[in-house]
């Protein structure tokens, strides 16, 4: 048995909370830009909160709510967010093998929390140090990430709801995606996928449904998906 299991009290938490530290910086903004987008879908303070707290999901949020401010469908909405986060699943396959020793509670609960930054973060470290509480530094990296994200919404939505809307504010959620984008286009598979789904969604975007969105999320992946079992 290793230190994994020893006292709550040992350094690997506050290891997780050290390194999501720097992080930080980058979500905050878009933490408030997600709080801004909710005030222009038309949605209350209370109502931005628990979509905040339910979907827990940068990308998907901005794309929810860009949807649920052109009135698309729900169904529409739910089908773009899903798709936006397939890559949570494959985060989950690789992470899962750490945590199967633990109760199926703790493993939702962990599982709730999961982000890009918390994943890299942790199976980075733990194929480093192999002693690190696997829980404890994972929560650690975790949960921050979690309560600076409903800070954050929270603020957006009351510096939004005050900002005149010629300010046009809106602009913000097209340019988080781009700053969200080109980071990622750091091989050919993520090339090929972001350049389809957004020549993809353009194109679409006079689809009935709003559903150029999800259409362009959709084809971006197959794309990305292709290009990778080519290049392979």
């Amino acid at each position: 048995m290793s230190r994994a299991d020893g006292s709550f009290a040992d350094g690997d938490l506050w290891a997780g909370v050290r390194d999501v530290f720097p992080l930080m910086l980058g979500v905050i903004p878009f933490a408030l830009v997600a709080g801004i987008a909710a005030v222009n879908a038309g949605l209350t303070l209370t109502e931005a909160v628990a979509l905040s707290v339910i979907v827990f999901a940068g990308a998907s949020q901005l794309a929810a709510l860009d949807l649920l401010s052109s009135n698309a469908p729900l169904a529409v909405v739910v089908g773009t967010a899903v798709v936006i986060n397939l890559r949570m699943v494959m985060y989950s396959a690789s992470i899962a093998p750490h945590f199967a020793r633990y109760a199926a509670r703790m493993r939702a609960a962990l599982a709730y929390l999961l982000t890009d930054q918390a994943y890299a973060l942790s199976v980075a470290k733990f194929a480093e140090n192999d002693e690190r509480s696997r829980w404890r530094y994972y929560l650690g990296a975790a949960a921050p990430l979690w309560v600076v994200w409903q800070i954050g919404t929270v603020v957006g939505v009351v510096v939004g709801a005050g900002v005149p809307e010629r300010w046009g504010l809106t602009f913000a959620v097209p340019l988080v995606f781009l700053a969200l984008l080109v980071p990622a286009m750091k091989d050919r598979p993520t090339t090929a996928a972001g350049a389809a789904g957004g020549a993809v969604a353009v194109v679409a975007a006079g689809l009935p449904l709003n559903l150029g969105l999800l259409t362009g999320a959709v084809s971006g992946v197959a794309v990305g998906l292709l290009a990778e079992a080519i290049g392979r």
